[in-house]
């Protein structure tokens, strides 16, 4: 049988799903969170059973080794060879790698080079995929997705930086968002859902994870995106600070005797949800104590609020948004948090219905006819969007 397994690292989880390659019939998936701390945890999913085992300090390489053992364990692969392709989710490809590509041993070189654009992303993503090629039969191929394809056609003016214009140009600096295949892939479950062409919405989906990113799309394309050049700005994140002023790395420089490289690190691993609350990093650890806990509370009054901020501005910058859709682990799962964000967009004239919005699983609708603006959840599924890119550059 001829399967192709996706793996989706990002900063503190990797999920993946095995695919056959005929139709792309799931068989099985399974998901790693909190990975590289005491509380990590592996889940496999197979003919509707879940098993879910804590592994503390589960390290991304024994995880992959984990479920590729626990495939064949289960009967679903006879052996590594019943593997044709791996599909890989990347963020960063700059401007280097503008679409799906087989990744070899020497552009594996050149996207290892691109590991400063996403420091926390990139190179997990790269050890999965080396990991793989010294795992699999050598002649599988190992292709890489990237997030940052799907905006490289955003207007100048959203994704350039106010920088001496030579400077944008020379280094590649420049918006590249991330969740960019998710993103993609909101867009057209969007408008399947709402059974209206793509290039009728004025769409502002919510990819609010671990990693949150916001993105508004007109005419099928993004036009704005609240990540940056790295996934370091936007919302305040689970670790990330979030957007914030530059001055604020020299000064932190000075006053910690820490280079910039420490200080990037303090940003990325250190600073938002986790930084601010002491507590977390999660939001499901944030929301059980943020009733006692003063700092919890504001971490999470400063998530909201910075995701409020952008939700507003997009709506101006598309002259008027149609459709908003949550989606991803907090967007999917959290209903106070969805409540909360639309509660602020009253304003707007966005009504939610409380049931539909607590209630319910899959795909829906959970705002209120009379609502101004539509809003939905819909389940991402980046993994199937990848095994699709894969069938189309193997």
């Amino acid at each position: 049988m001829n399967n192709i397994l996706v793996v989706n690292a990002g900063s503190s989880s990797l999920k993946w799903q095995l695919f056959q390659q005929s139709d792309l019939t799931l068989l099985a998936s399974g998901l790693m969170e909190r990975m590289n701390t005491p509380e990590a945890s592996f889940t496999f999913k197979f003919q509707g059973q879940k098993e879910q085992v804590a592994i503390a300090n589960l390290s991304y390489e024994d995880g992959v080794l984990r479920l590729l053992k626990q495939l064949e364990d289960n009967g679903i692969i006879h052996s590594p060879a019943d593997i044709i392709a791996v599909g890989h989710r990347v963020v960063a490809g700059a401007t280097t790698f503008e679409k799906p590509t087989i990744i070899d041993r020497t552009n594996l070189d050149t996207l290892k080079q691109l590991d400063k654009y996403a420091p926390l992303h990139n190179p997990v993503q790269v050890d999965c995929i080396e990991t793989l090629m010294h795992i699999l039969p050598t002649n599988v191929p190992q292709v890489a997705v990237f997030d940052s394809q799907f905006y490289l056609d955003m207007p100048d003016e959203t994704s350039f930086y106010g920088l001496p214009y030579e400077y944008s140009q020379d280094y590649q600096i420049r918006k590249y968002g991330e969740h960019g295949i998710s993103h993609s892939y909101i867009l057209q479950a969007t408008a399947d859902f709402l059974k209206e062409p793509v290039a009728d919405l004025k769409l502002i989906t919510l990819h609010l994870g671990g990693g949150s990113s916001i993105t508004a799309s007109q005419n099928g394309k993004p036009v704005d995106t609240s990540m940056g050049f790295t996934p370091l700005e936007g919302v305040p994140m689970g670790t990330r600070a979030g957007s914030l002023d530059a001055a604020i790395v020299p000064f932190l420089m000075n006053e910690l005797d820490k280079s910039a490289d420490d200080v990037i690190t303090l940003l990325n691993a250190k600073s938002g949800i986790l930084g601010v609350s002491g507590v977390s990093a999660d939001m499901r650890d944030i929301q059980s104590t943020r009733a006692t806990n003063p700092r919890a509370k504001l971490a999470y009054d400063m998530f909201i609020t910075s995701a409020v901020k952008f939700i507003a501005s997009y709506h101006v910058e598309l002259g008027g948004a149609n459709v908003i859709t949550f989606t991803a682990g907090i967007g999917e799962n959290d209903a106070r948090l969805r409540a909360d964000i639309c509660a602020k967009l009253a304003v707007l004239g966005v009504q939610i219905n409380p049931e539909l919005n607590e209630n319910g699983s899959g795909a829906r609708q959970i705002s209120t006819p009379d609502s101004a603006i539509k809003v939905l959840m819909i389940p991402t599924n980046e993994e199937l969007a990848i095994a699709n890119h894969v069938l189309t550059t193997i």
